[in-house]
């Protein structure tokens, strides 16, 4: 397996020619409160790869879309991404546990333009700016099909969406738990995103909109106070570390990637001489682009 690799090394060199400096945020453990919804994940691989089985054994020719439903990222694919963005000068950061909320500190302490992510998760870990559908292509594959649409980056900024909802971050949360989050992926049965804003904007929390009969307390089979705490006060981490991009090292790419993973030489150099020019360029007052530019 070496896809994880190369999105990673190709992709990262798109995202700094363009005058991005990307920081990777890496999961570390999970709280135990998303233990149910790791649970439903992995029974969804199984199924999919019993599914891919029973195609191949049937002799179906469009096996792609069941191959996609089984990937799985490993420790050990993890760790490969992990060495090889330090090799290309990127910064990277173990998060002690959620990587979407340590994503967000970064964001709230200001040491990054916005989280990056396809989950609104990052909004409820305190994010100030998030981005998501980030691209170089502009493109996207649609599920089960042959077809790609356009897809624009989006930008969220929490002050302006809490303002325009009228909720603060706290009803915010109440909102998702209501909903369903990953340390609740049921929600509360009957219960939609509209339905939910409304009570919590009514009741002011869900504590009052439980008391009040509202939500149905017997339907409330989670600790909403543990969840709470979940998302504002996760495990996060200050780097001790720089954020800059540092100085590409040619010869460890080359060693991973072309020695140890026997990648095409040629388009590894051709790659690395962009990297290094795009770095190097980053670092100079003659490129002052970056995310700001797609919105």
């Amino acid at each position: 397996m070496t896809s994880h690799l190369s999105g990673v090394f190709y992709r990262t060199i798109n995202l700094i020619e363009e005058g991005i400096t990307p920081v990777y945020v890496f999961d570390g453990t999970p709280p135990e409160e998303k233990a149910k919804e790791i649970e439903r994940r992995r029974k969804a691989k199984e199924e999919a790869t019993k599914r891919l089985q029973q195609a191949k054994e049937m002799g179906e020719s469009n096996l792609k879309k069941y191959a996609q439903a089984t990937t799985r990222l490993t420790n050990e694919m993890a760790e490969e991404a992990k060495r090889l963005l330090k090799t290309m000068g990127v910064p990277v950061v173990q998060a002690p546990s959620e990587g979407e909320a340590e994503a967000a500190y970064l964001n709230k302490l200001g040491l990054s333009w916005a989280a990056v992510s396809q989950d609104y998760d990052s909004i409820l870990f305190g994010a100030k700016r998030l981005v998501r559908n980030l691209t170089v292509t502009g493109k996207r594959k649609l599920p089960n099909k042959d077809v790609y649409v356009e897809i624009k980056p989006e930008i969220i900024e929490s002050d302006e969406l809490l303002r325009k909802l009228g909720l603060t971050l706290d009803q915010l949360i109440d909102v998702a738990i209501l909903i369903g989050t990953d340390y609740n992926p049921d929600g509360v049965k009957g219960i939609g995103p509209k339905t939910a804003l409304n009570i919590i904007k009514r009741y002011g929390d869900l504590k009052k909109a439980i008391e009040k009969g509202a939500v149905p307390r017997q339907e409330v089979d989670f600790d909403v106070d543990r969840i709470r705490e979940l998302f504002k006060n996760p495990k996060v981490v200050k780097p001790d570390f720089s954020l800059e991009l540092g100085k590409p090292n040619p010869d460890e790419i080359v060693e991973i990637l072309v020695k140890e993973h026997d990648f095409n030489e040629t388009r590894v150099s051709n790659a690395i001489e962009r990297l290094v020019k795009a770095s190097q360029e980053a670092k100079g007052a003659s490129r002052q682009t970056g995310l700001d530019q797609w919105f």
